[in-house]
């Protein structure tokens, strides 16, 4: 049994093959879809899949880094009212993206913010994206820090420093394809933090990983992604999956 702890397959990429794409991922063991939001245009896409199956998905509700632009007070506030119905299982996807675009710097940060403190006095998860921007997103967790706040540092990219450091914070790291890849560079160190600190993911249909680098990932591979944590952790498949497993359900079932 796996659960994809970050999947988008609400999103266009799957509209002519979703109900084959989940399929296939249940062929493989898949049980569980968690599906980040990422902004207001993308609300109904994610509700109505969710609606279909209702079963399989975790929906989570959040407003993306790079969607916050000069908009991004009437964007929260869209947020805030789904947050309110109470019909989701965290909040995300949210977090810095300083890669793109510095523009919004200020504002990414409030955003951020608002949303972790939205889900400490909800008691949810959260799912935090970061793109050349630790240092700023630690920055934030620290200050918000409480037995209340913790969730997945999502497509966990990082140092074994700020791995070490975002576990200390009371976080899970997310860990995707970019595991699979040659200069992924996590694979060198993973093996010395314990399992029991991690969650995988795919964030299809993006980042794919090897041997599929360059397509449209799905939650499927997330097979290539367990395959090398088993490499790296020399375990048990079926009690790697186990502790996989319990540590997602931990966070958001």
């Amino acid at each position: 049994m796996i659960i994809d702890t970050h999947t988008h397959i609400f999103v266009e990429e799957f509209d002519n093959d979703r109900a084959e794409t989940i399929q296939r991922a249940k062929d493989v063991g898949v049980e569980k879809f968690v599906l980040p939001n990422i902004d207001s245009q993308s609300i109904s896409a994610l509700k109505k899949t969710v609606a279909e199956y209702p079963d399989e998905m975790l929906p989570l509700m959040g407003l993306h880094p790079t969607s916050v632009k000069e908009n991004w007070q009437e964007e929260l506030e869209i947020i805030k009212q789904e947050l309110d119905k109470g019909n989701y299982k965290g909040i995300g996807e949210i977090g810095i993206d300083l890669y793109w675009d510095k523009t919004f710097i200020k504002e990414q940060q409030e955003v951020f913010q608002t949303q972790l403190q939205w889900a400490k006095q909800m008691k949810l998860p959260v799912s935090i994206h970061i793109r050349n921007a630790f240092d700023e997103v630690f920055e934030i967790v620290a200050q918000e820090k409480s037995p209340e706040l913790t969730g997945v540092f999502h497509c966990f990219t990082g140092t074994l420093e700020q791995a070490q450091r975002a576990i200390d914070l009371n976080f899970y790291l997310g860990i995707g394809g970019v595991v699979t890849f040659k200069n992924g560079k996590i694979d060198k160190f993973l093996h010395e933090i314990p399992p029991h600190h991690l969650v995988v993911e795919t964030d299809a249909p993006w980042l794919s990983p090897t041997p599929f680098r360059g397509k449209r990932n799905e939650p499927a591979y997330i097979k290539y992604v367990v395959d090398k944590l088993q490499e790296i952790y020399q375990m048990d498949r079926k009690e790697l999956e186990c502790v996989l497993y319990n540590n997602a359900k931990n966070l958001f079932v």
